[in-house]
């Protein structure tokens, strides 16, 4: 099992944060988020990694680079085209690393508890989607299920009283989805603009086609998502005390 790690964007919303500072780089406590992610992966038996990057790239791969040595092994993938395209793009540039293969896949903007991996993992379904329950409004990645816990639509767009809560960041894809996926985003890159979209979209366009995830709800955990300013002040406040 191999991790596919996000982190090409720009953050513009965590600026002046991010004027100089990849994201993933920004220090919550003692550790940055991608030493955090990459830290929770390999405490639940993951030592290989695919890191799609983009802005300021050179930073996060010397970081890795000092970090971790030859302890793991990290393919790069260069997103050329990050200031203009979401992540859905980066998810396509990482087709050669996941295509037909099991993998996690994780946005590089998240602080969470490791024991989310742990859940993940020990899950018997093949494809697995993180949800964590609270308030919704617009800008969440909605996620309404049906009664066996199995998504039947994903989107910002979803009506907030059919949602079963936000998706987190972290799915575990199975090989014959990861073949499905990958096929679907063939067909959208051919046929779609997809310079503003986000990689749920294919989770959706493949749900009429029979595939889709199991949800587990890891509310219990410490998670957050760090978009804006106010968002990586308010980690630094609620981080709990084991995780600083």
């Amino acid at each position: 099992m191999k991790a596919v790690i996000l982190a090409a964007g720009t953050a513009s919303r965590l600026r002046p944060l991010t004027e100089h500072t990849p994201k993933c780089l920004l220090q919550i406590g003692e550790r940055c988020l991608l030493q955090r992610s990459m830290d929770a992966l390999i405490q639940n038996g993951i030592d290989q990694f695919v890191i799609v990057t983009g802005y300021l790239h050179e930073m996060i791969e010397n970081f890795v680079a000092q970090q971790y040595g030859n302890s793991i092994s990290v393919k790069y993938i260069h997103n050329e085209v990050y200031s203009s395209t979401n992540n859905i793009y980066s998810l396509w540039l990482a087709r050669p690393e996941a295509e037909n293969q099991d993998f996690l896949l994780l946005d590089s903007d998240l602080l969470y508890d490791a024991n989310i991996v742990k859940e993940v993992l020990a899950c018997d379904a093949d494809n697995v989607l993180t949800l964590i329950k609270h308030e919704l409004g617009e800008e969440e990645m909605k996620v309404v299920i049906d009664e066996k816990g199995v998504i039947r639509e994903i989107s910002k767009t979803c009506n907030v009283a059919d949602a079963a809560g936000e998706s987190l960041g972290i799915e575990k894809i199975g090989k014959a989805y990861s073949t499905a996926l990958y096929h679907e985003l063939e067909v959208m890159m051919n046929q779609e603009h997809l310079e503003n979209k986000f990689y749920e979209l294919a989770f959706e366009r493949l749900i009429p086609q029979g595939h889709s995830y199991r949800v587990i709800d890891v509310t219990r955990y410490f998670s957050c998502e760090l978009d804006t300013v106010e968002d990586f002040n308010n980690a630094k406040d609620k981080i709990p005390a084991e995780l600083y």
